[in-house]
């Protein structure tokens, strides 16, 4: 039997659990460094005097990093293989935490989150299509939904330790050498438990392949192989433009559009909700809580996608998310200015925003074929974070110049409404 078929239908062995685990472990560090600039820009702010315009451009630098991660490095994987991509951004990552911690000044501020952001960005991508290849077909869609997830459980579990840290020291740099300490300790269990992905070999066909790929069954405990399974068709054709054949260039353009404009959404939320809670005249590490209060509504959303996907249709119920994502964003800035107030509008606010978010990445993994994945999903969460570097300059702007928090929070929730729309245009035999 083909090794690919064998995955996919029989029960998950022990091995497949402990990498999707390891893909969740390294998504939630990635939220963790991606938010710490966030648990740290009230008091960057304060230390170095700069304006939220300025901020805003701070913020985003990590972001643009993603994008060009996503796109570049998530095509490298699909070229040389998913894990040395993997270990090569865990060390990107680790190295520019550590650098972000003992920055001067916001120039070389700037240059470390744009540097960490590569690695995000590759990860993310990487990791997408690793928890796919190595699923069965019973628990693809909710184990590709579960690694997003632990972005979010990242994100709160750092968050709260960023809480901790504020309060007790007022530093914001111990934000950054937790992120960094924590993306170091992952590196040895990627290295011992995280082989390389099955699609990816017989796909690619590197030097030796029949002798690794029979390594990877034999700790899979399924049968070797006398000689290497029948290559995709379009294994050859593992480009940029391959995502712009005839079949796949509709799908790639509108799942990049659907991404940028509901990602501007989510991170205006994750990288501007603890300065907005500061100027409200709140504390640092009060605002550090509220976040984690948005992070908890995320990663709720996005197990509640994972789990309805099992049962719902999965068009339907990634854009009926998004379209309450802008009723709850649009909302965030009408509650009372209280912490409990604050801290449930952001819980919703991330609990549809996310489950908008996370619903699109099974729609991604079954949208491109092996040889494409990780570079199409790549591609798409690449050029569509453009939205979530734009969200916090946008917003930043639209604060300088004067503009209300609810006209700020109804402007960045409009894109979700778009995404929602081209949700339901795509092709049904690819995202039902």
């Amino acid at each position: 039997m083909d090794p690919r078929e064998a995955i996919a239908g029989r029960p998950m062995g022990r091995l497949q659990v402990v990498i999707v685990a390891l893909c969740i472990a390294l998504n939630a560090v990635d939220g963790f460094d991606v938010l710490a600039i966030s648990f740290a820009a009230p008091g960057i702010a304060a230390e170095w005097g700069i304006d939220r315009a300025t901020l805003g451009v701070v913020l985003s630098m990590e972001l643009l990093g993603m994008a060009a991660g996503s796109v570049l490095i998530g095509h490298l994987a699909d070229r040389i293989g998913r894990r040395p991509v993997i270990l090569g951004c865990l060390l990107a990552m680790a190295a520019g935490m550590f650098l972000a911690a003992f920055a001067d000044s916001v120039a070389m501020l700037s240059a470390t989150r744009l540097f960490t952001g590569l690695g995000i960005g590759g990860m993310l991508s990487s990791t997408s299509a690793m928890v796919a290849e190595f699923s069965n077909d019973r628990r693809r869609s909710l184990n590709v939904v579960l690694n997003i997830a632990g972005y979010s459980a990242g994100a709160i579990v750092g968050g709260a330790i960023a809480s901790l840290l504020l309060a007790r020291t007022g530093h914001w740099r111990s934000v950054f050498l937790v992120g960094a300490t924590a993306t170091t300790l992952l590196l040895p269990l990627v290295l011992a438990w995280m082989p390389e992905s099955v699609d990816s070999l017989i796909a690619r066909r590197p030097r030796a392949a029949l002798e690794r790929l029979n390594h990877v069954l034999w700790r899979l405990r399924l049968p070797a192989l006398e000689r290497l399974p029948d290559a995709p068709a379009r294994a050859g054709r593992a480009s940029f433009l391959a995502l712009f054949a005839a079949g796949q260039a509709g799908p790639t353009v509108l799942l990049t559009v659907a991404y940028f404009v509901q990602i501007m959404a989510f991170y205006f939320i994750q990288k501007w909700t603890p300065k907005i809670v500061v100027d409200m005249g709140f504390d640092a590490a009060s605002a550090a809580r509220v976040l984690v209060c948005a992070n908890i509504g995320c990663l709720a959303g996005a197990v509640a996608v994972g789990l309805a996907s099992q049962r719902l249709r999965l068009r339907r119920l990634v854009a009926g998310a998004m379209g309450l994502s802008f009723v709850a964003i649009s909302a965030y800035g009408l509650v009372p200015r209280e912490l409990p107030w604050l801290s449930a509008a952001a819980a919703m606010a991330g609990f549809f925003t996310n489950a908008g978010v996370v619903g699109l990445y099974p729609v991604l993994v079954r949208s491109f074929a092996a040889p494409l994945r990780a570079g199409g999903t790549g591609f798409v969460i690449g050029v569509g974070r453009g939205g979530s570097a734009l969200g916090p300059v946008l917003a930043g702007a639209m604060f300088a110049g004067g503009s209300a928090l609810l006209m700020v929070s109804a402007t960045m929730a409009a894109g979700t409404l778009v995404a929602a729309a081209i949700v339901l245009a795509l092709p049904r035999a690819r995202t039902d």
